[in-house]
């Protein structure tokens, strides 16, 4: 059975049960207050991109990004330490934090304001676009900085076989299981991560990705960088790249067999933890894992 897509009409309003509703008049209140050098810009809401936060532009140069759900109320601190310094190394554009907002007007948690990083997210997959995500991702990995760890891409692989196969078994009407954890089995046999972290952005998802003319110029949501295995980093194969540019990538940064197969597994995982949870609640991101789910399974060479 192939991996099928649902038709459903797109998401609106809230993702999460307990997010928090952030109004624009809200987000003019705080600048002003709060950084009143910019009281007189004007603020306007964006679109979601993401799950955790809601984004407003302020001006032609700047936006502010306001944690809408618990787990992400940190997140100002962590990029503020992360950002301007990992992506100044590695030679990309990103919302680089250049003020920080504490609660007030009914809004909780810190916040902050960001450079606004022009350009668009890429529409299709093309070989200039792998070769420089493996450009960006050789060049992290090359950082030589202390750092903390990303847990979330730290543990082997085999650790995690009961909840990949719980979360596939939760949609099992629309993903062959079998074949699913034949490709997981897959990734757990090869040889582990030998524990010398690397660093990470964390979150190469094609939301994050800002092309200009078709090219790679910045990356955004850096709240997930740290340390951890080398493969961890390796999503955009499965979650945007095609079979031809996949292979473009694969080649350019010459990982061994052993990392390739850890990195599909990892992209397999994040792809089942999603497609449960928000295939009701944000079809966007339930389609993106359905996808990446399908180019695993190309790749595993487990489809017909």
């Amino acid at each position: 059975m192939p991996v099928r897509s649902r038709a459903r009409p797109p998401t609106v309003g809230a993702v999460h049960d307990d997010e928090l509703t952030v109004t624009a008049d809200q987000v003019r209140a705080l600048v002003a207050d709060q950084h009143p050098r910019w009281r007189d810009l004007p603020v306007r809401p964006l679109p979601h991109r993401g799950t955790d936060h809601a984004l407003f532009r302020l001006g032609d140069d700047l936006a502010v990004r306001m944690p809408r759900i618990a787990w992400a109320r940190d997140a100002a601190d962590r990029e503020r330490d992360s950002t301007g310094r990992l992506s100044a190394l590695v030679g990309v554009e990103a919302p680089v934090p250049v003020a920080a907002g504490r609660p007030g007007h009914g809004y909780p948690w810190r916040w902050s304001v960001v450079r606004w990083v022009a350009g668009s997210t890429p529409s299709r997959p093309t070989v200039e676009l792998a070769l420089d995500l493996a450009d960006v991702v050789g060049r992290l990995r090359a950082v030589d900085l202390p750092g903390r760890r990303n847990d979330r891409r730290a543990h082997p692989l085999g650790d995690l076989t009961e909840q990949v196969a719980a979360d596939a078994d939760a949609v099992r009407d629309e993903v062959p299981v079998d074949l699913v954890l034949r490709a997981w089995a897959q990734s757990c046999a090869a040889d582990p991560w030998d524990g010398r972290g690397v660093w990470l952005h964390g979150d190469l998802a094609p939301g994050n990705l800002v092309v200009r003319d078709g090219r790679l110029v910045g990356l955004l949501d850096w709240g997930g960088a740290g340390l951890a295995d080398p493969a961890g980093d390796l999503g955009p194969a499965w979650n945007f790249l095609d079979a031809p540019s996949r292979a473009t990538f694969r080649d350019a940064l010459g990982d061994d067999h052993a990392t390739w197969l850890r990195g599909r597994g990892w992209a397999l995982r994040q792809a089942l933890l999603q497609l449960p949870y928000y295939r009701t609640r944000y079809v966007p991101l339930a389609d993106h894992a359905r996808a990446t789910i399908r180019a695993v399974l190309q790749d595993a060479g487990l489809t017909d």
